[in-house]
């Protein structure tokens, strides 16, 4: 791996823990787990919308090992959705994906399983982040969701 792939993926890999940290407590009571899992938002920084896509449900609501999407709306270049699943509260996946043109990060991300998540319902949040001139990463909106097992 090229020193300047590897500096951003170590870089990206600190500010998931960063926004993680952070944004959690504040994204996660947002939907709750009401009647609504596909809870969509627009919360966050005010620069962009985000809102859950289901691609293979059968029943309107997200699953364990099913594949989900987001519509993303962004006055900046190249946002990217940081998707973080939660079972009690114990993170068991992330994914990251650029919803960009000619971005090499996927748009469609799995609902487990990973090497953390065999199985069972799990909370997620997923992040439209806009990575800035300076290098930083800025949360500008989330959505949060239930996942059924």
């Amino acid at each position: 791996m090229k020193g300047t792939s590897r500096t951003f993926l170590i870089v990206l890999a600190m500010a998931t823990i960063l926004a993680t940290v952070t944004t959690g407590a504040a994204v996660a009571g947002k939907c709750g787990h009401g009647n609504n899992p596909n809870c969509s938002g627009g919360n966050g920084g005010g620069g962009g919308t985000i809102s859950l896509v289901l691609l293979n449900s059968t029943d309107g609501l997200p699953h364990f090992g099913q594949q989900v999407t987001f519509n993303v709306s962004a006055p900046f270049s190249q946002p990217w959705v940081n998707l973080k699943c939660y079972q009690s509260g114990t993170w068991v996946s992330g994914e990251w994906g650029g919803f960009f043109d000619g971005s090499a990060y996927d748009q469609i991300f799995a609902l487990g399983p990973s090497n953390s998540w065999a199985g069972g319902d799990a909370d997620c949040t997923a992040d439209l982040v806009e990575w800035t001139a300076k290098g930083s990463l800025v949360v500008q909106a989330s959505t949060s969701f239930h996942v059924y097992a």
